[in-house]
């Protein structure tokens, strides 16, 4: 579950990366650990995310979240770069990824298929379009509840 924080400190902390040159693509908030983490992960969007990035980052993000005194007990700052994730939500993801092996799973069976298995065609509004050995499928984006890169290809 999603810590309540998180809607805040990602409104908070859009801003200070679009500054930066840079996106924020998630943030979590491990109250588990002691003192708790909270991680942001950013993205360069002209080029590979740096350390440099994630220290611009982390610097003018405490010093905004020091001044809100948004989380009042003590707790650590990480700000990474997330990497290639296995999960494709953004409208980038899906571009760069054209032509990968890839899951979609279904909320509910579509042509009496609850998971599909293809090479990603494209998304748009209305569909998630897949090849499946030179068939090109339209799956109802309403159905779609995930999709991700099928590593076992």
């Amino acid at each position: 579950m999603t810590h309540p924080l998180i809607p805040q400190l990602i409104d908070l902390a859009t801003p200070i990366a679009e500054q930066l040159g840079l996106e924020v693509v998630s943030a979590v908030f491990h109250t588990n650990q002691s003192p708790p983490v909270l991680r942001v992960d950013i993205r360069n969007c002209q080029r590979d995310t740096s350390l440099d990035d994630c220290e611009r980052m982390s610097h003018a993000l405490e010093a905004q979240l020091d001044t809100v005194d948004m989380i009042p007990d003590s707790y650590v700052l990480e700000i990474s770069s997330p990497g290639i994730s296995r999960q494709l939500t953004t409208d980038r993801e899906f571009i760069s990824f054209k032509g990968f092996p890839i899951i979609v799973q279904l909320s509910e069976p579509y042509q009496g298929h609850q998971e599909w298995r293809g090479q990603l065609i494209n998304r748009d509004d209305t569909a998630v379009y897949l090849n499946q050995k030179g068939r090109a499928i339209a799956i109802p984006r309403h159905l779609v509840i995930r999709v991700r890169l099928d590593d076992r290809k």
